[in-house]
């Protein structure tokens, strides 16, 4: 009778384990895709907001009164301003409202991003983010996979995210090259890490029990880290390797 109860159970067992790793492969997919819908909007809003506003090498009127004026803090700081909202009511929040709120984001981001086509040229910022994709897809794929808890990088990392912005904001006030290339070098370092670390959290927050507003969330939050992570990534290896014009 024994044998008889335990191939019974065998098949049970199995089955739902491949409905866990089917359900926890399609959350991940949701938020690599959302991940990356949110770089496509920045990216897109970037390079269209440049053509407007800079057009054979001069700033347009669009250009002088985005760039040249107080306007341009406000795309700056609202991206801000939305990501702690976004991370502290989403609780609170529809998914959908969430979403909304996340595409406004991408896109206002891509507004203060469309600036780099000022310093650097067009062929380093492509050249880098090509550089950045691989490396965050490298990263990410072994935070996904490892068998390695990756829980204590977490107040390591964090302590270098203060510390980052602590100096950046020192360097804001007095800038100072050394000072700037040794933000970046750490900055590659820790967002480097926080790749890997985002993307194993993320998958431990997998519950097969959660409803669809709860997945849906949790997808969206997800993806916001990724972002989060990659696009700091790309900066600060703009930084090391982009060529300004």
């Amino acid at each position: 009778m024994a044998d008889v109860r335990y191939q019974n159970q065998a098949p049970t067992r199995a089955g739902t384990q491949a409905e866990i790793d089917q359900g926890l492969r399609s959350y991940m997919l949701g938020v690599y895709n959302y991940m990356a819908s949110g770089l496509a909007v920045t990216g897109a809003v970037a390079a269209g907001t440049y053509m407007l506003a800079v057009q054979n090498g001069q700033l347009t009127p669009f250009g002088q009164t985005l760039f040249a004026s107080p306007l341009m803090w406000v795309f700056v700081l609202a991206p801000v301003a939305l990501v702690f909202f976004l991370s502290f009511r989403i609780h609170a929040m529809k998914a959908a409202t969430a979403q909304i709120t996340f595409w406004i984001y991408a896109a206002l981001n891509g507004v203060a991003f469309s600036t780099l086509g000022l310093v650097y040229s067009g062929s380093s910022i492509t050249r880098v983010f090509f550089i950045s994709a691989a490396t965050f897809g490298a990263l990410s794929l072994w935070g996904y996979t490892t068998k390695r808890d990756l829980t204590g990088w977490g107040s390591f990392l964090f302590m270098g995210l203060i510390g980052i912005i602590i100096a950046s904001i020192v360097n804001l006030f007095w800038p100072n090259g050394a000072l700037q290339y040794a933000i970046s070098v750490i900055g590659v370092l820790v967002f480097a890490g926080l790749t890997a670390y985002d993307t194993q959290k993320i998958k431990e927050m997998y519950l097969e029990a959660d409803d669809g507003e709860t997945m849906s969330k949790k997808i969206l939050m997800g993806a916001l880290n990724l972002y989060l992570d990659f696009i700091n990534l790309f900066l600060m290896l703009l930084r090391l390797f982009g060529n300004r014009e």
